[in-house]
């Protein structure tokens, strides 16, 4: 009962106090745990000047060991709100399942974790989840409606010809 409670606090802070997350939770895999607590860690979401700076910010973009020649990529940086992070990778988990609907995000971790690995498999999950947090950003500062599909049918629209 004490959950069942707190879940519907939770809803209804998102819808009376905080408008903004239903557009983030257009998004499958995002509820209002997880846009209530990407609204709320990020701030204003106006102090990023991209998009793709809010995966470094929440610690989902791979660090660094440069020397000389050698560019070593590493795990990622970990830096940001833990808790966030951790609810934008179950989002990711929830993005890949199989009977998930199909959209951009899932054919990009798809294709990251074709070798099947456990290892391929946790990167992908990752890469998801930042590119999550990055579009998740976009929707927000955007206003626009959620498209799964949209970087699918814009190379479609690319690959046919015009008629004349």
């Amino acid at each position: 009962r004490q959950i069942r409670a707190l879940e519907a606090e939770i809803d209804r802070l998102a819808r009376e106090q905080y408008p903004h997350t239903q557009l983030l939770t257009q998004v499958p895999g995002v509820g209002n745990l997880t846009a209530l607590a990407y609204l709320l860690t990020l701030g204003d979401a106006q102090r990023f000047s991209s998009s793709r700076m809010v995966g470094p910010y929440l610690g989902l973009a791979p660090g660094r060991r440069q020397s000389g020649d050698r560019d070593q990529p590493m795990s990622i940086t970990k830096a940001g709100d833990q808790h966030l992070r951790w609810l934008l990778v179950q989002s990711a988990n929830h993005v890949l399942r199989r009977d998930a609907p199909d959209t951009d995000l899932k054919r990009h971790g798809r294709k990251l974790a074709k070798g099947g690995s456990k290892i391929a498999k946790r990167i992908a999950k990752v890469a998801v989840a930042r590119k999550l947090a990055v579009l998740l950003h976009a929707l927000l500062t955007s206003g626009e409606a959620y498209e799964p599909l949209r970087n699918a049918h814009a190379h479609r629209r690319r690959q046919t010809p015009l008629s004349a």
